[in-house]
């Protein structure tokens, strides 16, 4: 794949969108630029997206098991939806954060720390 987006930090189009989506939210360590060595993370907007995803996978996951009971389909469906929801709130925000949202240098003061 070749890289099409920009570091924030030295300009250069080092990351593709597998790599990006790879960089996490504002709470990740981040990944490595392979120019300059710094780590860049997905800016504010996807933490923000990400976390508003999770709170409604969420509030869907509650009503799903608390509804579970009321009819047979509910019943023998309820699993592979929980499963599906879960999953989706593990793929969907990567996915979104490898083509949208800007890229930042990381916040985090740990990630650095420990590094040869």
């Amino acid at each position: 794949m070749s890289s099409i987006y920009k570091c924030p930090c030295c300009g250069e189009k080092t990351f593709n969108p597998l790599s990006k989506a790879m960089a996490g939210t504002m709470k990740s360590k981040g990944k490595k630029c392979t120019k300059c060595g710094k780590r860049c993370v997905n800016g504010k907007g996807a933490t923000a997206f990400a976390a508003l995803y999770f709170t409604i996978s969420f509030i869907c996951i509650v009503i799903v098991f608390i509804h579970g009971q009321d009819s047979e389909w509910w019943y023998t469906h309820e699993v592979p939806i929980v499963l599906g929801l879960i999953l989706n709130m593990l793929i969907v925000p990567r996915i979104v954060n490898g083509f949208f949202f800007k890229m930042m240098e990381t916040v985090r003061i740990d990630a650095y720390d420990k590094e040869k």
